[in-house]
Parts: C-alpha cells; sequence; structure tokens
C-alpha cells in the first residue's frame, strides 16, 4: 500500500474528542481509535512502502526526495492524530522527532516539552557502528536516561533484506510502531541504561553522533555479538546527505560528493541537552564537518 493510501484509510475521520490539556496517554482503550491508527497502523504503511525500484538507482537525489516524502508524511499523520485526540502521546513523541529531521527547531522543542512532560520518550530506529554496522537498535531519550534496545526486543523476530539489514514489520505489528512512538514496553529491559549524569559529552558529525560516557556500557546486537564502549556513535535514521558537483583543485573534471545532515546532528543534541542538562554539564564540542563521520 502506498503512503497516499495509507492517508485514503484515515480519509473518514472528524473533529477531536478530547481536551488538549488532559494527560498524554498512549492506551489503545482510551485513545480515540482513529488517532491511535494514525499513529501505528498508517506510520507503518508510510514508512515501509515501496518508494524506490532498481532504475531508480541511477537517478541521483532519488534517494533523498523518496526519504523526504517518508518524513513529510509522517509529520503529516502525526499531526492529523493530533486533531483527532490530543491526548496521543505516541503523535506528540512522532512530531518531536519528526520537527528534528526537517530541521524545525521551534515546532521540535514544543513537541519534545509536550512529551517528556507528559512522560514519554522520543524514540528513533539507529545504527551503532561500533557494535554492528548492518543491525538496526532501538534508541529512546526521556528527561531521566538514554535506552538502548535491540531491534528484536521490539520487533520480534523480523526478515533481513540483502546483506542482511533489518526489514521493518508491517501495521500488523503495532507494538513495534507504537514503541517507535515512545511507548515502550516497561517490562522491557534495555540492552543499556545511561543516566543523563553518565553522558559527558557529545559531539557531532556529519553522519553520527558520539555519545561519550562516564562509565562503559556493553551492548549485545540480535546475533549475541557483545561490545563494550566508552562512547555511542550513533546514526539516528532519518536524515541522508546530499550530493553537490564540485571542480576538484588542479582537475579538469567536475567531480562529485557526498555532505551529511551535520546540521540535523547539531539540532538533535542541541535539543536533548535544553531538556536533560539544565546545569550544563554535558560538552558539547563545535561542529566541523569535514570528510567521514
Amino acid at each position: 500500500m502506498t503512503p497516499c493510501a495509507a492517508l485514503l484509510l484515515m480519509s473518514t475521520l472528524t473533529a477531536a474528542v478530547a481536551s488538549s490539556d488532559d494527560p498524554l496517554t498512549c492506551d489503545r482503550d482510551v485513545l480515540d481509535r482513529d488517532s491511535y491508527r494514525l499513529t501505528t497502523d498508517a506510520q507503518a504503511l508510510n514508512v515501509t512502502a515501496e518508494r524506490h525500484t532498481w532504475w531508480d538507482s541511477f537517478r541521483l537525489g532519488k534517494h533523498e526526495a523518496d526519504l523526504a516524502d517518508l518524513n513529510d508524511t509522517a509529520t503529516y499523520l502525526a499531526q492529523r492524530a493530533l486533531e483527532r485526540d490530543p491526548r496521543n502521546r505516541m503523535a506528540h513523541a512522532i512530531l518531536a522527532r519528526q520537527f528534528l529531521v526537517a530541521e524545525e527547531p521551534g515546532a521540535a522543542e514544543e513537541a519534545w516539552r509536550r512529551t517528556l512532560d507528559g512522560g514519554g520518550a522520543v524514540v528513533w530506529t539507529a545504527t551503532l557502528y561500533d557494535v554492528d554496522a548492518r543491525t538496526y537498535f532501538v534508541m529512546a531519550f526521556d528527561r531521566a536516561a538514554i535506552r538502548v534496545y535491540r531491534f528484536g526486543q521490539l520487533a520480534g523476530a523480523y526478515k533481513k533484506r540483502f546483506g542482511g539489514i533489518p526489514e521493518l514489520p508491517g501495521p500488523e505489528n503495532a507494538r513495534f510502531w507504537a514503541s517507535l512512538g515512545g511507548c515502550l514496553d516497561p517490562a522491557l529491559t534495555p540492552e543499556a541504561s545511561v543516566p543523563w549524569t553518565g553522558v559527558r559529552e557529545i559531539k557531532a558529525g556529519n553522519w553520527v553522533l558520539w555519545f561519550k560516557l562516564t562509565r562503559p556500557v556493553t551492548i549485545s546486537n540480535d546475533s549475541g555479538k557483545r561490545k563494550t564502549l566508552n562512547e555511542i556513535k550513533v546514526n539516528l535514521h532519518g536524515r541522508t546527505g546530499t550530493l553537490e558537483v564540485y571542480k576538484p583543485v588542479g582537475g579538469e573534471q567536475l567531480a562529485m560528493r557526498g555532505r551529511g545532515p551535520a546540521g540535523y546532528q547539531d539540532l538533535v543534541r542541541r535539543t536533548l541537552v535544553k531538556f536533560v542538562d539544565p546545569e550544563k554539564r554535558i560538552a558539547l564540542p563545535p561542529v566541523k564537518p569535514g570528510v567521514g563521520w
């Protein structure tokens, strides 16, 4: 099903059914049914929709455009969910993430405040390169800590694509999509839980953030591979780089190079510390994007 079909699935929505002053929740038995589905079923249909064919690999910028379409639709669905039911904590958390992806700091800050004040977390799928570059993890950020989960803890048994990259589950796995909305099962024990007092520095690069820790943590992937880390080098999924044409110094031929979304990395860390580090203990070294990470 295409993203447009996901929107049509929800085309019968009417007015909101609750007040914005009511406490936030992610209880499907309490929330308006359509609001809940907009943050689970419809998000799943949007994220897993086929946007790219083999031939598209020869079209420069197609991956970037596809991801922009995915992100725009995810934001729209979350906004519609809040129109239906302002109590939907998942919708606030999705917007907190998506507004950072879109580099809209004002809107992002308000969504983060609403989510965290409501007892929620902002969640990304992520790649932890120092553990396994071909395995996904899920990272949750709340006022107390960073929590790292194995992908399989939330998705259950999952298929793998070419190269062993995990395949995201469909709308039948509402638990997984609710987790990406910050509604994580409290019975699950994360692979690692790092209180913010255990983070001494957050460095931003082109493609990753480095969370430098005061004491090491041990993290396992779904295959049992374990690494003990003094820092967590992570790509929080949601943004890709851009291609630019340039003329190398001393060369006659034009060349192409990729630029990572360094502004996105910087905005994520600066938004985080506003809410979790009022004492300003955590160091934020200047961003110096160049070649590499």
